[in-house]
Order: structure tokens, then sequence, then C-alpha cells
């Protein structure tokens, strides 16, 4: 199976190919352009090199966040236009889905995915050793999350999140097994949504259509909370 990841919903504009879980080929961009500049000609490289068309493609990935809010509507709204007009399933993967498979090797631990959300705020998502997702994804100060997750043990922490809070984090599970991966770990990666979409494909989960595919913020934009607050 041909599968095409895009992942936009960082700072970090990435495309990969690959041959079911096998990564053929990867492109990404972190020059401080916007992903609406970056993106289709990231793509259009990404498959001219391996001699490939979106007609080859049997399958999409698209990470459709929490992360970026501008970067996320970019890559899903690219994403919808491919899949409708080549009649092509999405596999929906999140960003710390993407940032639990950056992690490998992990018998008896408890993945912890964390994405910076400024000000001692985090997206969080918890996974066991399989990568399924323990508690419902979490959007709140980084000691709240801490003190929700602190009941689990043998931790891996990886994503931006977890170095910017890594004193808070070492403080508060000064008790407890725990280890944070190297630094190039801790970026999103279209390879690791690549192949999570696999995985899910071949689970039957999260198939979407160009019509079903929706973004996930799990918070409001920054300009939103300032209205609610007027």
């Amino acid at each position: 199976m041909r599968i095409l990841a895009v992942d936009t919903s960082s700072a970090i504009c990435a495309v990969a190919l690959l041959e079911n879980n096998i990564l053929i080929n990867q492109k990404v961009l972190d020059n401080g352009r916007t992903h609406s500049e970056n993106f289709m000609p990231l793509l259009d490289k990404c498959l001219k090199e391996m001699n490939t068309l979106l007609d080859d493609i049997d399958l999409i990935v698209c990470c459709i966040g929490p992360g970026s809010f501008t970067g996320i509507r970019i890559g899903i709204a690219s994403i919808k236009a491919i899949a409708e007009i080549k009649n092509i399933d999405i596999v929906e993967v999140t960003s710390l889905e993407s940032l639990a498979y950056n992690v490998e090797n992990v018998e008896k631990s408890t993945i912890v995915s964390m994405i910076d959300a400024k000000n001692k705020q985090v997206y969080s998502g918890i996974f066991d050793e399989k990568y399924n997702l323990k508690i419902p994804y979490l959007a709140d100060d980084i000691n709240i999350v801490i003190e929700k997750i602190k009941d689990y043990d043998n931790f891996i922490f990886v994503g931006d999140g977890s170095i910017e809070n890594k004193e808070i984090i070492i403080e508060t599970l000064k008790n407890k097994k725990y280890k944070f991966v190297s630094e190039n770990l801790n970026k999103q990666s279209a390879y690791s949504a690549g192949k999570c979409g696999y995985d899910k494909w071949i689970n039957k989960k999260d198939i979407k259509s160009a019509d079903t595919l929706n973004p996930l913020y799990l918070r409001k934009s920054q300009a939103e909370r300032l209205k609610d607050a007027k």
C-alpha cells in the first residue's frame, strides 16, 4: 500500500511517502515560512523524487491536531481537496498520537506526549506501550496534567511541551520512574504519522473521507478566548 502522510500541525511542514509502514521518502521544512507557501511545493517534491503521482496513492494519512490552528487548517483543507478529486480514503491521526510513534521499544511504559501551548499550558496524550490512549486528551495547565497522570509509572516523555516544562515534571514525579526522549524525537514527524495511520488502517479505525475529515483543536483559539473574555 502506497501511503502519503502529511503533518502541518506545528511550525514544521512535513510530508512522507511510505510503502505500508516503511519510509520511502520524507520532506521537512522548518524555515519560518508559512505552510500555505510550503505545503504544495513540498508535497510535489516528495512525490516527484520517487516518480510517484497522486494517482498512485492508496491512502492519505492526515495529522488533524492539536497544535497550530492555522497550520492545521491549511493541511486539512489541502488534503480534503486532494482526497475528493482523487477519491482517496483518509486516516486521521492526532499530533499527540504521532509524537507517541516517535518512541520505539516502549515495553511496559507509559508514553506521555506533550505539545507546548504557551504560558505553562500543554496539550497531552497518555498512551500505553501499544499506543492505545489511556485517558481522554488533556489541554490544561502543566501542573493539572501532571496531577492527572501521576498514578501511572515508568513514563517516557516526548514533545516540546515536556522540554518546556521539564523542571516541573522532574520535581512533581521525583518518586516515579521516568525518562525524556532524545532531542531529535521531540518534533512532529510525517513518517510517525504515517506509521500510526497504517496501524489504524489495518485495524479499520479513524478512516475518513473528504467530507468527514475535521480538525482537532482541544481548545479555542486565542482570538476566541479574548472575545469570550470581553
